[in-house]
């Protein structure tokens, strides 16, 4: 991303190289690629420097739109202070607002649906020929439910949306564990 400083200010923000005309003179789209950093900022041009220290991440929250500053000869693009999604839906001005955590008890219950369904039919083929299940398989999918209701648990145990995010991040062991918790995996037989 770049921009053209003009009078010592931000006047356009260019995100993908185009042809571009200053003054009288009309320049490429490949000037963005094939000039130096200081042949662009010789014409006003100047590579956008991302500052994210405010970006957070928006499944969570809402971010602002970058704003853009020129200062000692760099333009900065930083955005302002990030604020919580709604934590539950709620309704404003007659409409319903989606929340985070009934999607995310949602997303729980599907995972676990997907996880149980593939073997569904090992447990109807028991029932309708009065067989069995394995037990690896019986043990697995009463782990599957346990662990859905798990998660579902500590997802509703948060008070905010920083204990929620805070519930999917990893750490940094070998190999890494999330609060959350894991599905397990289906045995082999």
């Amino acid at each position: 991303m770049w921009a053209l400083v003009e009078s010592g200010s931000v006047s356009k923000i260019y995100t993908r190289p185009k042809q571009l005309t200053l003054g009288d003179v009309n320049y490429p789209s490949n000037i963005f690629t094939m000039w130096s950093a200081s042949e662009l900022e010789a014409i006003g041009i100047y590579e956008v420097v991302i500052d994210n220290t405010n970006y957070k991440d928006p499944n969570y929250y809402n971010n602002t739109n970058q704003s853009f500053t020129f200062a000692d000869n760099k333009v900065t693009a930083s955005y302002g202070t990030a604020t919580a999604r709604l934590l539950e839906d709620t309704t404003v001005d007659g409409k319903v607002v989606k929340g985070i955590r009934p999607a995310k008890l949602v997303q729980v219950n599907n995972e676990a649906y997907g996880l149980l369904q593939s073997n569904d039919w090992m447990v109807v083929k028991a029932t309708e020929t009065s067989g069995t299940v394995a037990s690896d398989w019986t043990t697995y999918r009463t782990n599957v439910r346990s662990t859905a209701q798990s998660m579902k648990t500590k997802i509703n145990a948060v008070s905010d949306v920083d204990a929620l995010a805070a519930l999917y991040v990893y750490n940094d062991d070998d190999p890494p564990t999330r609060p959350l918790g894991e599905f397990p995996t289906p045995p082999t037989s």
